[in-house]
């Protein structure tokens, strides 16, 4: 993958949870601007471009399918879910400090 993939797929990450917040959106996308200038030259064989590519489109998998805007409306929130929200069931938090295994791991819930 490319700085320059992982910058759009940022963008659009960026766009897809922030959309109809213009003031957020618009500093999503200053800071996303501003840290890929600051390593703009870089070269690209540098050992630091991979993890700092990586790092990039984990923060955009995150923003598509993590980040959930809501509004206030009168007593209550209303939430914009879109299509790549990650919607689960919440079972691990059910179980409270037990240890579980995810993956092959052993880790404790409040982890």
């Amino acid at each position: 993958m490319s700085a320059l993939q992982a910058y759009r797929h940022l963008m659009r990450a960026a766009r897809v949870a922030f959309d109809g917040d213009n003031r957020t959106l618009t500093a999503a996308y200053e800071s996303i601007r501003r840290g890929f200038r600051e390593n703009q030259n870089v070269p690209a064989n540098d050992p630091a471009i991979a993890p700092a590519i990586a790092h990039a489109e984990e923060v955009a998998s995150f923003l598509r399918s993590n980040v959930v805007q809501g509004r206030r409306d009168g007593e209550t929130y209303k939430l914009r879910i879109h299509r790549d929200t990650e919607r689960g069931d919440n079972d691990t938090i059910k179980l409270g400090n037990q240890t579980i295994k995810i993956g092959g791991e052993q880790k404790c819930c409040s982890a």
